[in-house]
């Protein structure tokens, strides 16, 4: 599909059919602006119960933000549109999409997904923006994910402007995988938890992706760009407390937060209220995820927390 200059346009991916013959397709919403410029590809919903990511997109296309006064946009709100109508974070076939990449023109129906991904959009992009939240019942607070030490797109995770960045390795056959081993840029947000629409989440996706385009001089000029309240807090490394036994769970600190070492965090109680044990931090740090369970088993994540953190200035 062609889009010329100045035209905004709907395109659709075709996945598959159900069982009754009805298509399956991934909607595709492109603006093209008059005038050159970057392509940058805005996507959530890999995951189908991920709505917080959905929502930012959402918001992001009905105010007209991603009508570039420059360069092009490609947004696709949900790319997993079976995992979304059901609710469900994987395909019908338990397959995870985002372990898919960059997929298969005759493999199985995640692989397909992913490969026209990869085939048809990901080649006419220069940066990518993937949203995700926390699996399950975990609540992440907002961050940007990086791969690795790459001062220009670490530069651009300032510039989007969540509170944390975190440095981890991409899940191989990830899009962000494949991401980079194509060299194209790629940050990936997470917010918030599965099944959930958490309005400090996504404004902070909202006025991220505003000042990204604003950055790249794609942003129109009607919209007012907020700078971050704070500056960036790199973690450079990370670990996960775990249940030591199961039970019925409750935090004690908001996700966040900075914790210092062997402080009260959480409480585990069996239900007939016979016990009751304390989960004390194991390191002063910061809590990024806290699980909001309200119960677990014995070797559940309950918090992630920075072991080791760098400050710096915002961008932009």
């Amino acid at each position: 599909m062609e889009v010329v200059p100045g035209q905004s346009a709907q395109a659709r991916l075709q996945v598959a059919h159900l069982h009754n013959r009805t298509p399956i397709e991934v909607p595709v919403f492109i603006e093209h602006s008059i005038k050159p410029g970057p392509t940058l590809l805005l996507l959530a919903g890999i995951h189908g119960d991920e709505v917080n990511g959905i929502e930012i997109l959402r918001q992001c296309i009905a105010k007209g933000i991603t009508k570039p006064r420059k360069g092009t946009t490609i947004c696709i709100p949900v790319v997993n549109v079976i995992g979304y109508v059901h609710n469900q974070r994987d395909l019908p076939d338990g397959r995870d999409l985002n372990r898919a990449f960059p997929g298969k023109k005759t493999g199985s129906l995640a692989a397909q997904i992913a490969h026209q991904l990869t085939q048809w959009v990901l080649p006419h992009t220069d940066l990518v923006v993937d949203f995700h939240t926390g699996g399950a019942q975990r609540f992440n607070a907002p961050q940007i994910r990086l791969s690795g030490d790459d001062p220009e797109l670490l530069k651009k995770a300032k510039v989007f402007g969540a509170p944390f960045v975190i440095y981890n390795k991409p899940t191989p056959k990830s899009l962000r995988h494949t991401c980079d081993k194509k060299g194209i840029p790629l940050l990936l947000f997470e917010g918030g938890k599965s099944n959930d629409i958490t309005a400090s989440v996504s404004n902070a996706g909202v006025n991220g992706v505003k000042r990204l385009m604003y950055e790249l001089k794609m942003l129109s000029p009607k919209f007012k760009v907020s700078k971050p309240k704070y500056k960036t807090i790199e973690i450079i490394n990370s670990s996960w407390v775990r249940a030591s036994s199961s039970g019925m769970f409750k935090p004690l600190i908001e996700v966040g937060q900075w914790t210092e070492k062997g402080a009260n965090i959480g409480q585990l109680s069996d239900p007939y209220g016979q016990s009751s044990i304390s989960v004390l931090a194991p390191n002063a740090g910061y809590i990024f995820n806290v699980n909001q369970a309200p119960t677990v088993y014995q070797g559940d994540a309950l918090f992630h927390i920075s072991t080791e953190i760098r400050y710096s200035q915002n961008e932009g």
